[in-house]
């Protein structure tokens, strides 16, 4: 079955090379013949390359590989291929529209057809060039992502509670996602988002998970940067998704069970407590309130469930306000909002707004919104809130377009 399928994503490049190729051989038609061949032959070259690539998939996810140069390797090999997919689409129904108006033709006269073979070549060769160019646009666009990966944002908002206790009025909370730190290849850049977060004198600072991308020692380089995030009422952190081993070959049980204990112990080093199925009283001059944390619970598929809100809940009722941290935005609607609705505020982070989209006042959207209902920002139902934070870091693309890397301050008010 594996072969068979492989066969298919096989065919389906080549049909996307097929229309690629053709479109950029248009582009090029009319560029005297040495130069015109020098062009094709260095499209030819690095479309060989990256098949080399597609073949050796395996090889470049796991080879103990430079990070700039693997940073590198991810863009053009995920550029080229989705601004060729843009492209295929576009002369896809190109073609799909010609073969209706041949078949319409088939029963009217050539003096009745619909429309002209002339105004059939203008849309075709407007829909080459507009492939090529929104194609081009993309690639180009991806590359320049690169340079907006260090690029942190502060998202400021202010949460109104009608319960929440007086001690805690003005209560200023830093929220980080999603680090990542497999993917960092930049100390320095790092550095300067911790420096962002600790000019903003936050009381409590919530991390809710993905420390890494799959192994412990990731974090090797950036122990003595996180280390220094520091709140008068703690540092708290929860597990994501990635922090469990789940997406890397193992030798054995055992070997992933150990690296799970030693990321727990990187989050003890780092002055985190790091909370698992429970919860913990938040305390100033005399008032609390609950602050829970769970591992990983997702509702959507492929995405395993380790953690339970219940055991992590119990006790909890006695405070009169509550904080939740939950990895995956989809345990909200799933469990949150259902069967706890006196946790008030949920945290979470997860989908990094897929690193691709736009954010402006009168436009919201990512790809991601279509396997994601909460996929950035604030959300709410009745009483309760979500915010999802975008993420600090990153992961497969080492970019971002439009979607910056975040740093949440949440004032309670």
């Amino acid at each position: 079955m594996q072969g068979f399928g492989f066969v298919i994503v096989i065919l389906v490049v080549l049909l996307i090379e097929y229309y690629a190729f053709s479109a950029f051989k248009f582009a090029v038609r009319n560029m005297k013949l040495p130069y015109r061949q020098i062009t094709l032959g260095v499209y030819g070259l690095l479309t060989v390359i990256w098949f080399a690539m597609l073949f050796s998939f395996d090889y470049f996810r796991t080879a103990d590989m430079n990070k700039g140069l693997r940073n590198v390797v991810i863009v053009y090999f995920m550029g080229l291929l989705l601004s060729k997919i843009l492209i295929a689409v576009f002369l896809l129904l190109d073609d799909g529209r010609r073969l209706v108006y041949y078949l319409i033709g088939l029963f009217y006269s050539k003096e009745s057809t619909p429309l002209s073979v002339q105004s059939g070549m203008t849309r075709s060769e407007f829909l080459t060039k507009f492939a090529l160019l929104f194609g081009g646009t993309v690639f180009g666009t991806m590359l320049y992502g690169m340079s907006n990966r260090y690029n942190y944002n502060i998202k400021k908002l202010k949460l109104a509670f009608g319960h929440l206790p007086k001690a805690f009025k003005g209560l200023k909370i830093i929220q980080i996602s999603d680090i990542h730190s497999g993917s960092f290849n930049d100390v320095a850049a790092v550095q300067k988002g911790v420096d962002m977060i600790l000019a903003e004198k936050p009381d409590l600072i919530l991390f809710t998970g993905d420390l890494v991308n799959n192994k412990s020692d990731e974090m090797e380089d950036y122990i003595s940067v996180f280390s220094k995030l520091k709140a008068p009422l703690g540092v708290y952190s929860i597990f994501g998704n990635h922090d469990y081993g789940d997406y890397v070959h193992w030798e054995s049980e055992e070997a992933k069970r150990l690296n799970l204990e030693t990321l727990k112990g990187i989050h003890e080093q780092l002055g985190w407590r790091l909370l698992l199925d429970e919860h913990v009283a938040i305390e100033k001059e005399g008032e609390q309130f609950g602050l829970i944390g769970v591992e990983n619970i997702s509702a959507s598929r492929g995405f395993h469930s380790y953690g339970n809100l219940h055991n992590a809940y119990q006790g909890a009722e006695q405070y009169p306000f509550k904080i939740l941290m939950s990895h995956d935005p989809s345990h909200w609607d799933s469990e949150t909002t259902n069967s706890f609705k006196d946790i008030d505020l949920t945290l979470s982070g997860h989908t990094h707004g897929m690193q691709f989209g736009v954010e402006i006042p009168w436009l919201k959207w990512s790809p991601i919104q279509y396997a994601y209902k909460r996929w950035a920002g604030l959300y709410q139902k009745e009483n309760q809130y979500l915010y999802v934070n975008r993420g600090y870091g990153f992961l497969g693309y080492p970019g971002r377009v439009g979607i910056l890397p975040e740093i949440t301050l949440i004032e309670l008010v």
